[in-house]
């Protein structure tokens, strides 16, 4: 089985992009504001992301490095394992550009020369530890957690997560999924995150799945299933150029993975941890040293504070596991 590995990334010091960003949200990438804030900051660490990958999932067949047109300028682009794409490679002509992650993402299974099976990871998702193919599929079917979670109704995520559950409430039946597939909702190794599972057994309509924030393992069937069925809806929202309130969010795609069984029950939760940067920056440095877990998540956000201190101090935690020039840097 070949699997490949998905990253988007930006880069916001591009003059061209933050030329093309202000023509279309009217605001400067320097205005602290929704459009922009943390969400295209880049602090320099996308090259222990390959590191990590070239070190601990050597097993990877190629990497899919998706920009809208940018390259690091250290990144050695003849690396065989190295395919650029371009937001112009695979997302149609009329909905670009675009600076909103839901579309750039709901298109990827039309990239050129993707694996049926591949991983996609945002770029503040990072390896750190030895990793095995087996911990994103078994048996051909992605590793996952069935889980229900309550999210409550003020937040902005969960509006756009309700319009994907009106979607896999109109294709699928509840008690149906949750019958046939009854050991993988119940799998053991979910522990206490499966009590919503219990509680809402008999309740006929699905709620939000809860969803680890780390690298996500697909079936590309899973991307075109949902095309088929969804087409309509996805085309119509792809117009929203920044993010939108009727947007489709990638969960849509996971949930319906794990609507129709595609997927291996794996508590995902107990490798994988997300930190928030302003509240548990400390926590992730100590997690980075000691490589706590396989993967971890860095979750940026604009009130940061000592910002320059705490990235320092994070890169001196990813020099320590990966000090090495991967082959991906020239």
């Amino acid at each position: 089985m070949e699997i490949d590995f998905v990253i988007t990334w930006v880069n916001m010091d591009d003059p061209e992009w933050q030329k093309e960003f202000a023509k279309y949200s009217g605001k400067t990438v320097t205005e602290k504001n929704s459009v922009t804030d943390a969400r295209f900051r880049d602090y320099g660490f996308l090259k222990y992301w390959f590191r990590g990958v070239e070190k601990f999932a050597p097993w990877v067949r190629k990497i899919h490095f998706i920009t809208s047109g940018q390259k690091p300028d250290w990144l050695d682009a003849e690396n065989p394992k190295i395919n650029l794409v371009s937001h112009k490679d695979y997302i149609p002509q009329q909905f670009l550009p675009t600076y909103n992650s839901v579309v750039i993402e709901r298109y990827i299974h039309k990239i050129p020369g993707l694996a049926d099976h591949f991983v996609y990871f945002n770029d503040d998702f990072y390896i750190i530890n030895s990793i095995t193919p087996e911990r994103f599929f078994r048996n051909g079917l992605p590793c996952d957690i069935a889980a229900f979670q309550y999210n409550p109704s003020w937040s902005q995520w969960y509006r756009r997560i309700k319009n994907n559950i009106r979607i896999i409430n109109a294709n699928f039946s509840k008690p149906e999924v949750m019958a046939r597939f009854h050991d993988k909702w119940f799998d053991k190794s979910y522990g206490s995150r499966a009590r919503w599972n219990y509680l809402l057994r008999y309740y006929d309509k699905f709620i939000t799945l809860r969803t680890p924030h780390n690298a996500q393992p697909y079936l590309k069937s899973t991307f075109e299933e949902v095309w088929q069925a969804a087409g309509k809806e996805l085309t119509a929202t792809s117009v929203n150029r920044f993010r939108a309130s009727d947007d489709y969010t990638p969960e849509l795609f996971r949930t319906w993975q794990i609507c129709k069984g595609n997927f291996e029950p794996y508590n995902t939760y107990s490798d994988t941890k997300m930190f928030p940067l302003m509240i548990k920056s400390k926590k992730a440095i100590k997690a980075i040293r000691e490589q706590s877990y396989s993967l971890i998540c860095l979750n940026d956000n604009i009130h940061i504070r000592n910002y320059n201190q705490v990235m320092a101090e994070v890169r001196d935690a990813f020099e320590s596991i990966l000090p090495e020039k991967s082959s991906f840097e020239l």
